[in-house]
């Protein structure tokens, strides 16, 4: 298939999710294999740490390396929370496994025009936080660490003098963002499924235990459904408009945040690929329209 000229306003956004993110990878893989990129995207979280490898065209990655650490105490485990204050091993998720594992192509990556955003949250004013990643090194990758990591399972990550976390809790879906650089058509991959909506949080009071250390992120836990279904709304608003194309799934993804079975990845990551071609012409069309 013949992929037409990608027009220069159009964008890519990626929703986090932990590993309902094998959805999105699913999608991206399928893009990057006819050719598709895009010249902005941004990612929040898992959509992030998985979205990158967009940018380093290299379709396969995150299902390969998530399938390999199934088990290991090093990648995700309750050790590792206890040991380190982080489930998902900060040096050796962030670092190690991208650098000497399975190796990220930090020259494509910096050779590519595209830009690449990443969402974080400053846990003191609440507010998000944009950073573009234009390399790959130590101290980029510790952006994508900020960007997935989330309260009582993960530590702050300090960077540019800020106490930064998961970027979810304060732009789920940067839309809104990414609309504001110029890019006024886009792509967004949601890991929900249409009409989803987040429902008010249980564990107040949990969070407000484990987290008295972070007054702003507690209030930001408290917050989040409501400004996530803003989100929603708005990025639905767009689609009947004509301004954005959504990716979903099928139907909510039977899988956990920190999921580590085999079957479960496969499928959350196959139903990605089923998405992605079975629209795959409407992509095209939306990508290549003027309009």
């Amino acid at each position: 298939m013949q992929i037409p000229e990608i027009k220069h306003h159009v964008g890519l956004v990626m929703e986090g999710g932990g590993m309902r993110g094998l959805f999105t990878a699913g999608v991206i893989d399928v893009l990057m294999e006819h050719g598709i990129n895009f010249p902005c995207s941004v990612g929040v979280s898992a959509g992030a740490c998985f979205g990158i490898n967009i940018k380093s065209l290299q379709p396969g990655r995150v299902l390969r390396y998530n399938l390999q650490m199934i088990g290991n105490p090093e990648y995700m485990s309750f050790r590792s929370l206890l040991k380190t204050g982080n489930y998902a091993n900060a040096e050796f998720c962030y670092h190690t496994l991208p650098m000497e594992i399975d190796i990220f192509d930090k020259e494509t990556y910096r050779k590519m025009p595209t830009k690449f955003y990443v969402v974080c949250t400053d846990i003191d004013s609440g507010e998000p936080v944009y950073h573009e990643m234009t390399k790959i090194d130590y101290q980029e990758l510790e952006w994508l660490r900020a960007s997935a990591s989330l309260p009582i399972v993960a530590q702050p990550v300090e960077l540019d003098g800020k106490r930064l976390m998961d970027g979810g809790l304060s732009d789920s879906i940067p839309l809104q963002f990414i609309q504001q650089l110029g890019y006024r058509k886009n792509i967004v991959i949601l890991t929900q499924p249409l009409g989803y909506r987040k429902k008010p949080a249980k564990a107040a009071g949990l969070y407000r235990c484990l987290l008295r250390k972070y007054p702003s992120l507690i209030e930001l836990l408290k917050h989040r459904p409501a400004m996530y279904n803003s989100e929603l709304d708005y990025v639905e608003e767009q689609a009947r408009l004509g301004h954005v194309l959504l990716l979903a799934p099928p139907q909510k993804l039977d899988i956990g945040r920190m999921e580590q079975h085999p079957k479960k990845l496969q499928r959350c990551y196959d139903w990605g690929r089923e998405v992605a071609e079975s629209q795959l012409g409407n992509i095209l069309s939306f990508l290549t329209d003027n309009q």
